[in-house]
């Protein structure tokens, strides 16, 4: 299977992602080689245009769950398809994921515009068509003009920036997002949930996204995927049936508190699940 850095190409057959899940996960597990069980048998579909988020405590799984839909971890037993491919296919032609990790992974001698190329140039891509996807998903993310930086020169908030940047120049189907804003500040944090859900929107994606934070998954999501440790597991799936456009004035909303309480009651039982009550989930 093709890959760079920045984004994996599925290969396969063809069908129209309108009519199939993204990804379909079936029975698929996770045992290391030194016999550590991370992940029971799993059943997940991702449905095309959806916004599903993993949420736990630490040591659940969310990673390597999401390591596994990316096809870079394989699983030990059970079974993934993309896009209908099949399950004893790679994928299907022309649809392509992107992974967006916990740490912005940028080159620090390399400007930024040259770091955001990087998985076109890996993939051979024409330098012209290259830097007129790069410039756009610089722009389509705040940095126009900051191509000729450094990544030390720009903030954290910044380089994040950057990274999502990356990924979208290779112009994916899916977005795969292992807690991308978690060290950031909570006004940073907030800016960027906002924005990306307007990617998310305009780009019609479909995005798997991983976090720790209440408030995060339940601005974000269509569905929330909340998972127990010891090994890791699905614990229960809520779906947040909001219209958007979500903005400030949903933060603050009942609606929004009623959900967040819902979910902090979901993470609680999976807790209990893990017998890890007193390491919960911050918000």
């Amino acid at each position: 299977m093709p890959q760079t850095v920045a984004a994996t190409t599925i290969v396969g057959k063809e069908i129209p992602v309108k009519r199939v899940p993204v990804i379909e996960v079936k029975a698929a597990e996770k045992t290391f080689p030194n016999g550590f069980r991370a992940l029971e048998p799993v059943d997940l579909t991702l449905k095309p245009g959806e916004f599903l988020t993993l949420i736990g405590p630490s040591g659940c799984g969310k990673s390597t769950l999401l390591g596994m839909m990316t096809n870079l971890l394989p699983a030990s037993k059970g079974k993934l398809s993309w896009w209908g491919g099949g399950f004893e296919q790679t994928g299907t032609p022309g649809k392509t994921l992107s992974i967006v990790f916990q740490d912005a992974t940028l080159m620090p001698w390399a400007t930024i515009e040259t770091n955001a190329r990087l998985p076109l140039d890996l993939a051979g891509v024409p330098r012209p068509q290259a830097q007129e996807r790069v410039q756009a998903a610089l722009a389509k993310v705040g940095l126009a003009g900051f191509g000729g930086q450094l990544p030390r020169q720009l903030s954290g908030g910044m380089r994040m920036r950057v990274s999502i940047a990356r990924a979208l120049a290779t112009e994916p189907d899916l977005l795969l997002m292992d807690e991308p804003f978690g060290a950031l500040d909570e006004f940073t944090r907030n800016k960027l949930d906002a924005d990306l859900l307007e990617l998310w929107r305009e780009r019609d994606l479909s995005i798997v996204f991983v976090t720790h934070s209440i408030y995060e998954a339940v601005f974000l999501s269509t569905r929330v995927v909340v998972m127990a440790a010891r090994p890791g597991r699905i614990s229960s799936i809520i779906d947040i049936d909001v219209p958007g456009p979500r903005d400030e004035e949903f933060r603050g909303s009942p609606r929004f508190a009623a959900l967040c309480a819902e979910l902090s009651r979901a993470l609680h039982l999976a807790s209990e699940e893990s017998g890890n009550v007193s390491g919960g989930t911050k918000p």
